[in-house]
């Protein structure tokens, strides 16, 4: 099983939404945070050192995660999947595009 730790923002929309629609997958376990002291659920060391592979819906995302958790991601890849702040919790084009994006990597990285 893979333990996949999806991160945006404000751990509002984007990344609870993918978290909804990647827990039904029997081969994944998930999470959801986000980087913002504001957030619903913070990113914490406990998240990081947990995931197997990191998804942000944007590069700012990754940044915050290397400036914060350098030590801990030696071996987490950290992927970018490009999803601008623009849609609500459960959007069906949110959904599309997180299914599309995160199975592509999901095949790379398996």
């Amino acid at each position: 099983m893979t333990n996949l730790l999806f991160i945006c923002s404000r751990n509002q929309w984007r990344s609870p939404t993918a978290e909804q629609i990647w827990r039904k997958d029997p081969n994944v376990s998930v999470r959801s945070a986000g980087t913002s002291p504001k957030a619903r659920r913070t990113v914490s060391a406990a998240d990081i050192r947990w995931a197997d592979l990191i998804l942000v819906m944007e590069g700012k995302h990754r940044n915050r995660i290397k400036a914060s958790f350098s030590a801990l991601l030696d071996h987490t890849p950290i992927h970018v999947l490009h999803i601008p702040d623009e849609y609500r919790y459960m959007d069906p084009e949110l959904i599309e595009i997180l299914e599309s994006a995160v199975s592509r990597i999901l095949e790379k990285e398996s």
